[in-house]
């Protein structure tokens, strides 16, 4: 009866709402746009396309303006009233929603939706900023974006060439959706490839699932640097000490020599527009004798 009544529901939202329906969709003029992906988010505000938002998934916080706007909930536990509820003209995301049943559900219910690829390289993130122009009318921003980023990184690899050591890095996150802290490094992901372009390399993190978190593998890692998102450092009240008491972090070397570190989790999860600046920050954090360097 639940989801009957759940459906009926959704239905008349539909119904009432003029956007929806198989007309073209002229993405250079203002529309309702709906973002289920941080990384999307953050690069249609780059491109000038932020004013179209009308609400994003609950991990889209960057820039400060999308912290203003209504969430539709956890990007992988979503519903569809709340998406319907905006009455967007266009629904994006990066093929990581969930449930596995909303997609379906916001098909039927004749909403526009366009799905773009993820950016866990800066050469995948070059050419979604190039299609993101192309698809919004966006193309000279586009270009001049990758321009920046394309200098940053090179201003990057010339500070890295310098460096004489490579630290351990390891990057413990907290998960707002599950409540729980987990290992984002040591995965062969975004943030990986930031602490080597950074001029470090990735603790190797043995433990199930890499998510899990494992006091004894934190210890067994031994990085010399942790990182801790944003979020969770703040939640150990904003402080090194603070942070030591997470299971396993005492034990560390980073613990032991004071290198524990805060980092937004938006500038190490997806690469975009600013990477190479991130990069030359987190670089700044792990090599301290490149702090005066002018960006």
């Amino acid at each position: 009866m639940k989801k009957t009544i759940t459906g009926l529901c959704l239905l008349l939202i539909a119904a009432g709402c003029a956007r929806f329906g198989k007309k073209e969709l002229d993405t250079q003029k203002d529309i309702r746009i709906v973002s289920i992906s941080k990384h999307l988010t953050e690069m249609l505000f780059a491109l000038g396309k932020g004013h179209d938002i009308v609400a994003c998934d609950l991990t889209s916080t960057y820039p400060d303006s999308a912290r203003l706007l209504p969430t539709v909930g956890y990007h992988r536990a979503l519903n569809p009233e709340g998406i319907v509820s905006m009455k967007p003209d266009l629904v994006i995301h990066s093929n990581d929603i969930g449930p596995a049943t909303v997609l379906p559900q916001l098909e039927k219910l004749g909403l526009r939706i366009q799905a773009f690829p993820a950016a866990n390289t800066p050469d995948s993130a070059k050419l979604l900023l190039v299609s993101l122009g192309k698809y919004f009318g966006a193309g000279a921003k586009a270009d001049s974006l990758n321009s920046r980023l394309d200098a940053d990184l090179q201003q990057a690899a010339t500070m890295r060439a310098a460096l004489k050591d490579t630290p351990s890095v390891m990057v413990i996150h907290y998960g707002q959706a599950n409540n729980n802290f987990f290992v984002m490094s040591g995965r062969r992901g975004p943030a990986d490839k930031m602490i080597e372009l950074a001029g470090g390399k990735a603790a190797h993190y043995d433990a199930k699932g890499a998510r899990q978190l494992s006091a004894e593998a934190i210890a067994g890692a031994n990085p010399d640097i942790i990182i801790a998102t944003n979020f969770g450092y703040d939640k150990m009240g904003g402080t090194p000490d603070g942070f030591k008491t997470v299971p396993g972090v005492a034990l560390t070397n980073a613990a032991k020599n004071n290198r524990i570190y805060r980092f937004e989790e938006h500038d190490l999860v997806y690469f975009g527009p600013r990477s190479g600046q991130n990069i030359i920050k987190l670089m700044q954090m792990l090599h301290p004798n490149l702090a005066s360097v002018k960006n």
